[in-house]
């Protein structure tokens, strides 16, 4: 029964419980988990194994497959894989991380469970368990009991308890599937529960807590399912213990081909805070919002303001320095394989306005139970007071340039936004003389901002003060609420951009070479951005023929990676990425017919 292995490829399904995650390819194939969270060491790392067979995966093969098909359960994280055979036998495989309420807390260890059964014929099947260590540098040492086999590494050990034939699990053996087996893959802990029953409870318990958790969802009248999947993916990113979001589950996967654009994504960016708060807001997703805001104000608690990074681990305390795996080639052999994000010593100063602007909510946001007070609003004006110096000084900008510094529009809009919001926030407490200060100074900046940042020979607004090139972060101005969206020097700079950036019915971040050349893909976020733009400025069918497009573009389980080629549409770098997600929530809630004209007024 050998087999080649499969190009990766971004055609995956996600399973997760908010502590842990995996990638599973469209043949049941787990491709990529990290263990015991979602910063930990990829003990599956197919997807950027440059297509060793020998190791980094956990697959089930069915003698003489012919066809797959995959599904979620409703919209609960379970995925379903059926194998079919030349022969007519057939398979299903279950998979799934166990997430439920017990005892008033959520049960969510570092596990997945996965389950085999035979529907029709006599399948021959083999499974192949091959974990392996520090980013594939070391193999395990492989121990077979009496159900269940340990894999130790230098560091951890994983436990495989089943009750499948254990002699033929250990040799990788065929055997015939007569009744069905079941997997629990976690840390060495002994299951002494009867497998079947174990994973049957902890099956029902956990569809039942993901159908609960979408009922309460807010959802547009139209593209429910891909809003629905797309908060799943968003919820999978979110680190439950400290309420961290990550920008992706994955690490360097190139943002195209043999690029060298290849990152960390495993931790989580201030940047992205505003973002993620409003499109959890959107959905109405409280506790994941709650639980993000409480990590972003625990920063601030630890953090000096002045000393803010662009982005931090899910756990702060540990490290993010950025070194290569050696041992692993990178997707389809295109390395280097990123541990870890230099990105986090870059200045970046957008970042105390995005902390700003997430926190507010704190104090808006009535559904809260733990609201904004004095003592945050201090702690904030710290923030703030560093946004108002640092957000006109030189920065590595919000796409992270390595290799130049320059006065950045959007890091200059973000600092004003954050002021601005500090001016709501004191007179939403009462704090008069603080709300005139606040009022003032972002006043102050954004005089600065309309007068450096704008080219009247482009005759539109640059990426960087006293520049001539323009990106897409020029599109957020009026969802930011700095500039309105019909005033004459939007309305040009979206004509500007419009012209130098579409290509097709995508949108490039920037088209000026950088530390890397020229950028190939488009930016996926940044399409849904100009979705956003054309709602706004008054072409709204337009924009809902591109976000169609955007949607379709989307792989087979409904999730968006960062990037995608114009040319092609294929999906490049990590994914699911947070960004886009969050891109097609704000856009399919806005261009979303509303439910009084879709249904309750038929029309």
């Amino acid at each position: 029964m050998k087999s080649a292995p499969p190009q990766a490829n971004l055609d995956l399904a996600a399973v997760g419980n908010c502590i842990v995650a995996s990638l599973i390819d469209r043949r049941g194939r787990h491709v990529w988990h990290c263990h015991p969270r979602l910063d930990g060491d990829p003990v599956f790392s197919a997807l950027v194994n440059g297509q060793d067979p020998e190791a980094g995966f956990w697959d089930v093969e069915l003698r003489g497959t012919v066809e797959s098909r995959q599904h979620y359960v409703g919209n609960a994280a379970i995925l379903v894989t059926h194998l079919s055979s030349e022969e007519g036998d057939e398979i299903r495989i279950t998979d799934f991380a166990p997430r439920f309420k017990h005892y008033g807390r959520i049960f969510r260890p570092a596990q997945l469970i996965r389950r085999i059964e035979p529907m029709r014929g006599r399948p021959v099947i083999r499974v192949r368990m091959r974990p392996h260590f520090r980013y594939g540098a070391v193999p395990p040492q492989k121990i077979p009991g009496s159900n269940s086999i340990r894999y130790v590494g230098p560091d951890f050990a994983l436990r495989l308890t089943t009750d499948a034939p254990l002699a033929y699990l250990a040799d990788e053996s065929p055997f015939v599937l007569h009744a069905p087996v079941t997997m629990i893959l976690g840390g060495d802990e002994v299951i002494a529960d009867s497998l079947s029953s174990l994973a049957r409870h902890h099956y029902e318990e956990t569809l039942d807590y993901w159908q609960d958790w979408a009922r309460y969802l807010n959802v547009p009248f139209e593209w429910q399912s891909a809003v629905l999947r797309a908060a799943l993916g968003l919820k999978l990113c979110s680190y439950e213990e400290t309420g961290a979001v990550v920008a992706a589950l994955t690490t360097s996967i190139p943002e195209s081909a043999n690029s060298g654009r290849n990152w960390d994504y495993r931790f989580c960016w201030l940047r992205d805070a505003y973002f993620v708060v409003r499109a959890l807001n959107r959905l109405g997703a409280t506790r994941t919002m709650e639980d993000f805001i409480r990590y972003i104000t625990n920063l601030l608690a630890i953090e000096p303001a002045p000393a803010l990074k662009p982005l931090y681990p899910i756990v702060p305390s540990t490290s993010v320095e950025e070194v290569t795996a050696p041992h692993l080639a990178g997707y389809r052999g295109m390395g280097p394989v990123r541990v870890g994000n230099a990105a986090a010593l870059q200045t970046q100063n957008d970042s105390y306005g995005s902390v700003i602007m997430a926190a507010a909510q704190m104090f808006f946001d009535e559904r809260l139970p733990k609201r904004g007070d004095a003592a945050l609003f201090e702690r904030l004006e710290q923030v703030g007071n560093a946004a108002a110096t640092l957000g006109m000084q030189p920065d590595a900008g919000p796409w992270e340039f390595r290799g130049r510094q320059a006065v950045h529009s959007y890091s200059a809009v973000t600092s004003w936004a954050g002021c601005h919001h500090l001016a709501q926030i004191a007179a939403r407490l009462g704090f008069a003389d603080k709300a005139h200060h606040w009022k003032r100074t972002a006043d102050g900046l954004r005089m600065e901002i309309l007068e450096r940042a704008w080219n009247p020979k482009l005759k539109s607004f640059v990426s960087a003060f006293d520049g001539k090139e323009i990106d897409a972060s020029l599109l957020l101005w009026p969802e930011l609420g700095f500039i309105a969206p019909k005033d004459p020097r939007f309305l040009s700079t979206f004509d500007v951009i419009e012209k130098q950036l579409r290509r097709g019915t995508h949108m490039m971040r920037y088209i000026a070479p950088d530390d890397f050349g020229s950028p190939e893909s488009a930016f996926t976020v940044c399409s849904f951005w100009y979705v956003n733009s054309l709602a706004t400025v008054g072409r709204p069918e337009e924009a809902r023929e591109i976000l169609e497009s955007l949607l379709a573009s989307r792989n087979s389980s409904g999730f968006l990676s960062e990037d995608v080629a114009p040319a092609t549409g294929e999906l490049w770098g990590n994914m699911p990425q947070t960004y886009s997600m969050v891109g097609l929530i704000g856009a399919c809630m806005r261009l979303s017919k509303s439910w009084e004209e879709g249904f309750w007024n038929g029309s």
